[in-house]
């Protein structure tokens, strides 16, 4: 306790910070709690706008995640058991046919730790959650390879248009109800950033995207983009294919998650 509070002084001192926030898990609650009423008993006025991140236990399928308690589960395990997953999980989708073995590793990667990341950050961190790889690494549902496909496949149909022939003005034409309801929803982008801001939660950004990633799927299933006859209705769809991209890109790096370009 002593060493907390002579920390955070020092950090106060030679930081421009007005606020710490302590990542710890929700055992040490009561610890931060009287962390933060000696720092207000001792003058200091930062002492009541300390924050403790509370987040809760993460466990596998077989056992907590915790030295403690006698079950050590070594991160670099994990995450070599995520990319080793995926690169399996690729392979038998038939998503690696074209790629070379260097590529093959790199997506492997990247889709490995996204899975990783973005199973863990979903869930409203203050929660004991149960981590399980498989369901992770799965290309449906709310996961991070479902996401980063999305990215993909969009990345996929910017390149067979030529992306240099994509008008930079949008046509003014009719548009759909689905079409519509992903202007909507990536008008909401800023006011999800806010909140979990606001609220100290990650998960708020992830399931923004993978919402607009699920309303941007329905779309594709229902409307063509590259067989689009009416060329405005066309190059209409290909920017708004390419802002849904945008913004997915930005809010999976929110959250530490690259995204490939192919898949």
């Amino acid at each position: 306790m002593t060493q907390d509070i002579g920390t955070a002084e020092m950090r106060f001192q030679d930081y421009p910070i007005d606020k710490m926030i302590y990542v710890v898990g929700n055992e040490q609650n009561y610890h931060f709690q009287v962390l933060s009423i000696l720092l207000d008993r001792l003058g200091f006025k930062w002492g009541k706008e300390l924050v403790h991140f509370s987040y809760g236990m993460v466990e596998l399928p077989n056992g907590k995640m915790k030295s403690r308690e006698g079950t050590v589960v070594d991160a670099d395990d994990l995450m070599d058991l995520m990319v080793s997953d995926a690169l399996k999980a690729a392979d038998e989708a038939g998503k690696n046919a074209d790629l070379t073995d260097v590529e093959k590793q790199e997506i492997a990667r990247i889709v490995g730790m996204g899975a990783l990341k973005y199973f863990i950050l979903k869930v409203d961190a203050r929660k004991n959650m149960l981590f399980n790889p498989e369901e992770s690494i799965d290309f449906n549902g709310n996961t991070g390879p479902f996401i980063q496909y999305t990215y993909a496949r969009i990345c996929s149909i910017l390149r067979k248009a030529s992306i240099d022939s994509i008008v930079p003005i949008v046509p003014i034409v009719p548009i759909v109800d689905k079409e519509i309801e992903l202007i909507q929803k990536m008008s909401e982008y800023p006011v999800a950033v806010e909140q979990a801001g606001k609220d100290y939660s990650p998960s708020g950004i992830a399931n923004y995207c993978y919402e607009l990633t699920k309303i941007f799927n329905q779309f594709y299933h229902d409307y063509s983009i590259l067989n689009e006859e009416n060329e405005q209705k066309r190059q209409m769809r290909l920017v708004l294919a390419r802002n849904v991209a945008k913004v997915i890109k930005n809010g999976m790096s929110l959250l530490g998650i690259e995204v490939p370009e192919r898949m």
